[in-house]
């Protein structure tokens, strides 16, 4: 199991730190990516952290140089750390594991709320 956390309201320009914590097995044993869903939007892959090798690790286009992906293995976390927030960024943000699900996980993950205002 995954749960996010640390979503929040902020202004443009400002940041913000996701965590995506594990349960029930290690995070360095599988790819990890966090996923946005803007309302009325598509669920689309913004970071994906390669931990087993397989050179997919991923950044998407509008979020290089802003976000970076970073893990602490002792606390079995994935972080999304999110720099100079843009209103475009805006949405829930949620975590999975690959190989992804069949169902998309913003159809069924818990996400975390990112707020940008201008």
């Amino acid at each position: 199991q995954l749960v996010e956390s640390g979503g929040g309201s902020v202004q443009a320009g400002g940041s913000l730190r996701l965590s995506c914590t594990a349960s029930g097995f290690r995070v360095e044993q599988f790819d990890v990516g966090w996923y946005r869903e803007a309302p009325g939007n598509e669920c689309v892959l913004v970071s994906r952290s390669d931990n087993t090798g397989n050179g997919r690790a991923y950044l998407l286009d509008s979020v290089k140089g802003r976000f970076t992906v970073s893990q602490d293995n002792a606390k079995n976390t994935v972080y999304l750390q999110m720099n100079n927030l843009k209103p475009e960024d805006t949405g829930v943000y949620y975590c999975a594991t690959f190989p992804e699900e069949p169902v998309p996980v913003c159809d069924w993950g818990q996400g975390t709320q990112v707020t940008v205002s201008s």
